[in-house]
């Protein structure tokens, strides 16, 4: 076995070597020159000269606010309300500011609409683990 060790070593380095050759193997690849350098066409000053640079900060004229394009991307656009929305809003009339905190006390008046309705209304405030509603079975 010891003289057939140093044959094998030299078999597998012979056979890495000739890997390395130039004969188009795996290290031949074609890549771009990076010494061709190409020139480039000289920059244009725009003939009006009176252009205020924008101010810092301040968004593209054409583009509008980010809430504006995210309402463009998702609707199309903001859209007219319908004559039904339209009555239905003025049915409703508006809503006293305080509702959310009024709607959790509970010296609120409800209508009964059922158990489920009223531990809804029972359950306690927050989106923790404390916040969950057992429904009778």
């Amino acid at each position: 076995m010891r003289r057939f060790a140093p044959v094998i070593l030299l078999a597998a380095a012979s056979a890495m070597l000739a890997a390395c050759g130039g004969g188009g193997g795996v290290f031949n690849r074609e890549r771009p020159d990076e010494f061709a350098v190409q020139r480039q066409a000289p920059l244009v000053v725009p003939p009006d000269f009176t252009l205020t640079p924008p101010a810092p900060g301040a968004p593209r004229p054409s583009e509008g606010t980010a809430s504006e394009q995210a309402l463009e991307a998702l609707f199309g656009g903001p859209a007219p309300r319908s004559k039904v929305e339209t009555s239905m809003l003025d049915r409703a009339g508006a809503a006293a500011p305080s509702i959310r905190s009024q709607v959790g006390d509970t010296g609120t008046n409800t209508v009964a609409k059922g158990s489920v309705t009223r531990d809804i209304i029972a359950a306690p405030e927050g989106d923790g683990q404390a916040a969950q509603t057992v429904i009778p079975s």
